[in-house]
């Protein structure tokens, strides 16, 4: 279902990095999710996640940003399937490094 899709971020809390200028590659095996991601003021970031029952994510992600800070968190993206076949993902999300606050986001599958 996520297997070789990019995503790019729609909307997200001021607290957040990911922007709209962020893309996310993701890849599938089975019940196990990953990404890489990069753009704006991220340099490189990696999630994983496993996929519930309902194919929410749970998922946990790290990356580096342009201040050369390491930042972690954990995320929920719960999928919403477009009329047009692509994914939006909206995501409630806890840092888990640096002040530990928490935001929301959606990211959305774009066509390459």
């Amino acid at each position: 279902m996520y297997s070789n899709k990019t995503f790019r971020s729609v909307t997200n809390t001021d607290n957040g990095e990911v922007s709209s200028e962020t893309l996310f590659h993701y890849h599938q095996e089975n019940s196990i999710v990953w990404a890489e991601y990069a753009g704006g003021s991220i340099v490189k970031g990696f999630l994983i996640a496993v996929v519930q029952p309902d194919n929410s994510l749970d998922m946990r992600y790290e990356h580096v940003n342009k201040e050369g800070e390491l930042m972690t968190g954990k995320c929920l993206s719960t999928p919403e399937f477009l009329t047009d076949g692509r994914i939006r993902l909206h995501e409630q999300w806890q840092w888990t490094s640096g002040d530990g606050s928490s935001g929301t986001s959606i990211i959305e599958e774009v066509l390459v």
